[in-house]
């Protein structure tokens, strides 16, 4: 059967006398890193021949011409078969297990005089609860057409996120597509990643179906993560103020940390450490405090309203990276009866940190991008 705990690519094309590698990705478990993996072809008979394994078996027809290389800290093994032939069309299997029909995942290799070589994919790490960055390919600044973000199944490619605001529902509050930089490329940022979110996954611009301009990667969610858990629903009454702090790797030298607001895909920044604040919420936000030495920062929230409710992000990046998370606050409807909002802080909730985009008639840089958008 297959599993979701192995996966790779499903089509791949080749030349004659060119190469291909086929890359296989599986769970970091220590059954998965020791266990027996193989690369084998699936006769007219429907039985599946081994053509290599790391027992150190290749097949005689192979012979000098295929390897297999396993990278068990990764999470994946690759399979380079060269000086391809046209007899070499067919479906293979990549796979975990002393027999060839318990872990697997096929593959459709065609090879044709011209064919384009498939390009390869890229490895991404991202710990539980965490959050990574992928950089999408550029496209077509002019074109109008959406950016995308979907997880390659073993026929279609399920959407899960799009620039005109769809998101899947298991996505909701932790995943972004910020908008095209000059050169068309953009950028996808998922938070409080989770178990399932392992797989294959294909960005780009157009629709999922299409090849052009679009990027695969193969998304690793390993379970050592020293984030801090917070609440997930902290809630706060009408009139009272909130306080959260944010945390983030301190050895990472983050420059910029803020807080947005998230809808869609997207997220208005509300105010950053260099000072800005969002023009709806100026005389009730801050960033309270930041401790560079224990990767912490305090944003305080005043004076709360009904509209308030949502989802926020917030972040810490530098030229190189971004740290993001999620949160979901609920707005209690009762009047909150203190005067002072300074002492009338409700709830303090933890989270990791994050990245935004902006919705201010200022313009402002996010991800390396700089952009207008309006209120």
């Amino acid at each position: 059967p297959v599993s979701s705990t192995l996966f790779g690519s499903r089509f791949l094309t080749g030349a004659v006398g060119g190469s291909i590698t086929h890359q296989c990705f599986y769970s970091i478990t220590p059954a998965n890193k020791h266990d027996r993996k193989y690369w084998c072809k699936i006769a007219r008979s429907g039985v599946c021949y081994t053509v290599i394994s790391t027992t150190g078996y290749i097949s005689s027809q192979h012979t000098g011409r295929v390897s297999l290389q396993d990278d068990p800290q990764n999470g994946t093994f690759m399979v380079t078969l060269m000086e391809l032939k046209n007899n070499d069309t067919g479906i293979y299997r990549c796979g975990i297990g002393t027999n060839n029909r318990d872990l697997y995942v096929s593959l459709n290799l065609t090879v044709s005089e011209d064919a384009s070589p498939s390009g390869p994919i890229e490895l991404i790490h991202g710990e539980l609860c965490g959050s990574i960055t992928v950089l999408c390919p550029p496209g077509d600044t002019h074109s109008g057409e959406k950016r995308f973000w979907c997880k390659l199944g073993r026929t279609s490619c399920t959407l899960i996120a799009d620039s005109d605001g769809y998101v899947r529902r298991s996505y909701e509050g932790r995943i972004l597509i910020t908008p095209q930089e000059s050169s068309g490329a953009f950028k996808i940022l998922i938070n409080d990643l989770k178990k399932e979110d392992l797989g294959l996954y294909k960005c780009g611009t157009g629709k999922p179906s299409g090849w052009d301009s679009q990027r695969v990667v193969a998304l690793q969610v390993t379970a050592a993560s020293t984030l801090p858990r917070r609440p997930k629903f902290p809630s706060g009454a009408v009139g009272s103020s909130f306080s959260f702090q944010c945390h983030y790797d301190p050895k990472g030298n983050y420059e910029k940390k803020y807080l947005c607001r998230w809808k869609e895909a997207h997220c208005s920044l509300l105010v950053d450490t260099e000072g800005f604040v969002h023009e709806l919420y100026k005389g009730r936000i801050q960033i309270a405090s930041s401790h560079q030495e224990n990767g912490t920062y305090r944003v305080v929230m005043r004076h709360l309203r009904e509209e308030d409710e949502g989802w926020y992000w917030c972040g810490a990046k530098n030229r190189h990276t971004e740290h993001t998370s999620t949160v979901r606050l609920l707005i209690e409807k009762e009047t909150w009866s203190s005067q002072d909002p300074e002492t009338s802080t409700l709830v303090k909730s933890t989270l990791p940190s994050s990245l935004a985009t902006h919705n201010t008639p200022t313009q402002r840089s996010i991800t390396g991008l700089t952009y207008t958008m309006s209120t």
